[in-house]
């Protein structure tokens, strides 16, 4: 007896599959001509979204501290992080004829150590204007010890000494001398930041500005004159630190800013790891970054040739800019240089930058007579002689952004006020990327044939604009009177095995697709259910799997996803809505409008049906296998950890659906049965139950 036959035993109706051949080849191109389309159309609304709204300054007076609270909280910085105590310790200097290098380390939060050098000029009179130098990705690495990056752009921080500034460079989370993790999404496969709402550059926010209470403390630092500036990545994260914290005066972020167009679209995401993007829940482009510097000094620089900053995105980026300054009657503030080059740090970018500096922080319009030089040999400029036991660097990503607190409810009316926080914490801040007011065309039936009794029809509808998907419905070729319809949710696997079951009587209907072998068997079991029963069977299968597959290639599969997160999405959460859209498509097909409609899927695609249920009315029941027992192995949705996680999120369904879930381990629902208790469910409401065999005897 196979899987199907012990869920009919039950009236659980598993789906009808039998494994097929699981490594064939897909044909993609319609699966990639469509996301293509989808990214350019979402780009652009984004793109035309972005500061609209601002059309005087009195708008952006009124607009500017909500927009930072916004930043704040895409950096996981709200609510804010305590001050702790810096704990700062100087551990050697080094000398040079004009000026004095500190090693030092302070601590940004208990354990997150931030290691960094501190150029003071010799001779000082008086309080100096001050640089935080930010570096990009100049790994400086020997005999597997890292040095840190700082001692890569150790030229910057002597140039500014020499010239009359203190200069703090400071090392990154993953190039530091504690080697941190960037790339979680870029090569880690750490989805799971995007449930914590977690970005490794809210770390070097939060870093830049802990290094900005350090040099407060300093008597040489005047701090009504702080500048930042660095280069790639440093020239990201000079953005989040200007565009956060008024206390830097001027700006000159270089290489570290182009658009969403250039981001999504032009495909310049793949060349950057994750510091350099804020998890876009409220669906920025990055002008609304840049404008936060406003009216403060602001020179935008880059070459022109850059691969992974073109030149068209900056300057979209800093017209955008400009028009928010002139609203301000600041535009003389605000400069775009461009010079030769590629993606490198080259003289000409350094000699304008040092000009803007010395032009809004001391006055000085001088030409400049000193290049910035290299000194000192990487182990000169090091903090640590042994790393701290205490560093929590390699593991800030688990506790940066804290996750929701799962307690249970105390009583009835407790739990109706989470329950109700989390819907609409899942509406605005994890599926915020949903179509809004959209309007769709009618579905449109593509075939309708009968074979040996069955009737296989499939159905073409929009999800949203640019997104098509294909509804299949299986029932008895007469049936006139439905008793209940399931819509299976399929992932890749899923997908697979419908084809090998409908391939036997329906091959001709599923010409275009990749077919594996047949599976007869499923298929008579097929019609011996629909024969015996007024069940109808439908298949959905979401985006990306599937008609709609596209380049299966493990960097194209990791560089889409991170697409979707760009744009302010993420791709398990648009399947979401393409299982709504899949819901309400069959209840417009003739006949289905009101018979009960049951929902059903497997591992992470079950996730994602349990989901869809909270937003769509009167799903009758759930039947999910292999249920990942907690977000962290997906469903993967923006923020959603930050307030409840898959045992929250199937209590709320089962409290309005009844729910079949199988699996191997009651335990980790409890939170669910508890939540069931204490609302008197019916032992029907939610059932947990051992998984099904594929091949039980």
């Amino acid at each position: 007896m196979n899987r199907f036959a012990l869920v009919c035993a039950f009236l659980l109706l598993f789906p009808i599959f039998a494994m097929g051949d699981e490594n064939v080849t897909i044909d993609t191109s319609r699966g990639d001509a469509m996301i293509a389309e989808y990214f350019r159309v979402e780009t652009a609304r984004l793109q035309d979204a972005c500061l609209a709204e601002i059309q005087s300054a009195d708008d952006w007076r009124e607009s500017k501290q909500q927009y930072r609270d916004e930043l704040l909280e895409m950096l996981g910085l709200d609510p804010p992080p305590e001050r702790t105590d810096l704990k700062p310790v100087v551990t050697g200097k080094v000398d040079h004829d004009e000026f004095t290098v500190e090693n030092i380390q302070f601590q940004s939060r208990p354990g997150l150590y931030v290691t960094g050098n501190l150029y003071v000029p010799k001779n000082v009179a008086g309080k100096l204007p001050t640089i935080l130098y930010v570096c990009g990705h100049g790994r400086v690495k020997k005999d597997g010890i890292s040095y840190g990056n700082k001692t890569h752009y150790q030229h910057h921080g002597g140039w500014f000494a020499r010239n009359g500034y203190v200069c703090l460079t400071i090392d990154t989370l993953q190039l530091g001398e504690i080697e941190g993790i960037h790339h979680g999404t870029y090569s880690h496969d750490r989805w799971w930041w995007l449930n914590r709402g977690y970005t490794s550059a809210g770390v070097e926010a939060w870093n830049c500005l802990r290094a900005l209470d350090y040099l407060e403390t300093r008597p040489e630092v005047d701090a009504l004159r702080f500048g930042v500036t660095g280069r790639s990545g440093g020239g990201a994260y000079s953005w989040w630190i200007a565009a956060l914290d008024e206390r830097i005066k001027c700006a000159v972020p270089v290489a570290g800013i182009t658009d969403l167009q250039n981001h999504v679209v032009t495909g310049c995401v793949e060349g950057h790891c994750d510091c350099m993007y804020m998890v876009n829940t409220h669906q920025w482009d990055y002008a609304k970054v840049a404008a936060l510097v406003s009216p403060r000094p602001l020179l935008i620089s880059n070459t022109d040739t850059d691969g992974i900053f073109p030149l068209d995105g900056v300057y979209r980026t800093f017209e955008s800019t400009r028009r928010i300054y002139s609203l301000q009657g600041a535009a003389d503030q605000v400069a775009l240089n461009i010079t030769a080059g590629g993606h490198k740090d080259t003289q000409e970018l350094r000699v304008h930058a040092f000009r803007w500096f010395n032009q809004h922080l001391k006055g000085d319009d001088s030409l400049i007579e000193k290049t910035a030089v290299k000194f000192f040999e990487p182990e000169q400029l090091k903090v640590f002689q042994e790393l701290p036991s205490d560093e929590i660097n390699t593991k800030i990503d688990e506790t940066f952004v804290m996750l929701a607190n799962s307690e249970l409810p105390a009583s009835n009316d407790e739990w109706a006020k989470e329950r109700d926080a989390w819907r609409a914490s899942l509406q605005e801040k994890c599926f915020a990327g949903w179509p809004k007011d959209a309007q769709y065309a009618d579905s449109r039936e593509v075939f309708n044939v009968v074979n040996d009794g069955v009737r296989f029809r499939a159905i073409d509808f929009t999800s949203q604009e640019s997104i098509e998907l294909r509804l299949y419905i299986v029932e008895r070729a007469e049936l006139d009177r439905r008793d209940l319809v399931v819509l299976n949710v399929l992932d890749a696997k899923g997908w697979n095995e419908f084809l090998a079951e409908m391939r036997v009587g329906f091959e001709k209907q599923l010409d275009g697709e990749t077919l594996p072998s047949g599976d007869a068997a499923t298929f008579k079991q097929t019609q011996r259910m629909l024969k015996s029963t007024a069940w109808t069977m439908a298949y959905v299968a979401p985006r990306g799997i599937g008609p709609t597959a596209w380049d299966q290639s493990a960097r194209k599969q990791t560089q889409h996803q991170r697409r979707f997160y760009l744009l302010g999405q993420s791709l398990d959460g648009m399947r979401v809505w393409d299982v709504r859209r899949a819901a309400q498509s069959l209840r417009a097909v003739e006949g289905f409008t009101d018979v009960p409609l049951w929902l059903q899927s497997e591992r992470q695609m079950a996730g994602v049906a349990l989901y869809a249920s909270l937003f769509e009315p009167e799903v009758t029941r759930l039947d999910l296998h292999d249920l990942p027992r907690s977000h962290r192995d997906g469903p993967f949705f923006l923020n959603v950890t930050r307030f409840l996680d898959l045992p929250q999120a199937l209590a709320m369904a089962a409290e309005r659906s009844r729910i079949a879930l199988y699996g191997d381990d009651p335990a980790a629902w409890n939170y669910a049965t508890q939540v069931g208790e204490l609302l008197n469910w019916d032992s029907k409401q939610l059932q947990i139950r051992k998984p099904l065999a594929d091949d039980a005897e």
